[in-house]
């Protein structure tokens, strides 16, 4: 489903952050921001829920500690318990180091693999520049047409109280801006 949205570019941070807080309490809908590096506070200005990637982390991690001290406690007491100067065949303590390293390593592999996927990163694809500058010295604020009562020409005008730069429309197809 295609729909149109509208771009509005800012020259700094500040500008940006005070139009998208203004932009919401309008009750606007922001789809995204595009800027040449982090901006602070930005999620929370443009409406983002907190990210699901500490969960992601949590259960890779988790995984892999379970995982090392099963596979551990498996293969010292199950399929080759030796007795080695009377200790117990399942002594935790000698497992723990082991499974701590193994939490750390799948974390990090889910976590990195968890953010290509949502990302849409893979292998061979390529970078588009949906607006000139943005890698630059502009921040691009996408602000979603959809709804009924929405007027160009008058958020236009209210953006001018933040500097905008410039403003254009474009039609959003799935991920896309044309």
């Amino acid at each position: 489903m295609s729909h149109r949205v509208l771009f509005a570019s800012f020259e700094h941070e500040d500008d940006l952050l005070a139009a998208a807080t203004a932009i919401r309490q309008k009750g606007l809908r922001i789809i995204d921001a595009f800027t040449p590096y982090a901006v602070h506070g930005l999620d929370r200005a443009i409406g983002l829920k907190p990210s699901r990637l500490t969960w992601v982390c949590f259960v890779c991690g988790m995984t892999g500690a379970l995982g090392m001290l099963w596979f551990e406690h498996w293969a010292a007491s199950v399929s080759w318990a030796v007795n080695v100067g009377g200790k117990p065949w399942n002594s935790l303590p000698s497992d723990v180091p082991v499974a701590f390293e193994a939490a750390v390593l799948l974390a990090g592999f889910g976590s990195v693999f968890a953010l290509f996927a949502v990302s849409r990163l893979y292998p061979g694809k390529q970078a588009r520049n949906i607006f000139p500058g943005t890698t630059d010295d502009r921040f691009v604020l996408v602000i979603d047409e959809t709804n009924a009562a929405f007027d160009v020409v008058r958020v236009e005008k209210f953006l001018l109280a933040f500097n905008v730069v410039e403003t254009c429309e474009r039609i959003q197809d799935g991920g896309r801006y044309s």
